[in-house]
C-alpha cells in the first residue's frame, strides 16, 4: 500500500517533469520589471572566461598543492631513494635521464627516449605519458589540468620536502 505522502511526492515530481517539457509559448509571462532609474548603474558586462595557460613557463607551481596531486601517484611511485614500486622511485627525478635507475625494469621506449626530466618535460609528460613516450608501460592517463601538473612538478622538484 502506497502512503499518501509518497503518492503526493510522485505527483509533484511528475508535475515538475512535465513542466520541463513545455513549449516556450506555454511558459508564463515574466513579471514586469521596474524601469531603471537614473541613479542605478547599468549592469556590468559579463567577463569572458579566462583561459588557463598550457605552457609551463606561464604557470607558478605550488609544491604544497602538488603534494595533494601526488596522492594519485603514490600507489605506483615513492619519493624515497631506491624504493621502487610498480613504477620507479621519483626521488630527485628533476634533472635525471629517463630510465636511469639500474634496479628498475623500464620499458624499452622509456630507456631509449633519451629524455632528461626537466620541469618542462615532466609537465608535458604528466599531461599524457603515452603521447610523450610512445610505448611506455606507465598505465596512467595523465593530468589534464595544467595548474595541477605545474603544482606536481614543483612538489617533485622540492623532492617532497614541502608540507
Amino acid at each position: 500500500m502506497i502512503s499518501y505522502r509518497r503518492m503526493f511526492g510522485c505527483a509533484a515530481a511528475i508535475a515538475l517533469l512535465s513542466a520541463c517539457g513545455s513549449k516556450p509559448s506555454e511558459a508564463p509571462a515574466a513579471e514586469p520589471t521596474a524601469p531603471a532609474t537614473e541613479t542605478e548603474a547599468p549592469a556590468a558586462p559579463q567577463a569572458a572566461p579566462v583561459a588557463v595557460s598550457q605552457n609551463f613557463a606561464d604557470l607558478t607551481g605550488d609544491p604544497v598543492a602538488g603534494k595533494r596531486v601526488f596522492i594519485q601517484c603514490q600507489a605506483c611511485h615513492s619519493l624515497k631513494e631506491g624504493e621502487n614500486r610498480v613504477g620507479p622511485s621519483l626521488h630527485e627525478i628533476v634533472g635525471e635521464t629517463a630510465g636511469h635507475m639500474e634496479n628498475f625494469n623500464y620499458s624499452k621506449a622509456n630507456k631509449a627516449s633519451g629524455i632528461v626530466w626537466t620541469e618542462e618535460k615532466l609537465f608535458e609528460y604528466l599531461k599524457n605519458p603515452r603521447a610523450t613516450v610512445p610505448g611506455t608501460t606507465m598505465a596512467f592517463a595523465g593530468i589534464a589540468d595544467p595548474q595541477k601538473r605545474a603544482d606536481l612538478v614543483a612538489f617533485l622538484k622540492a623532492d617532497g620536502d614541502e608540507s
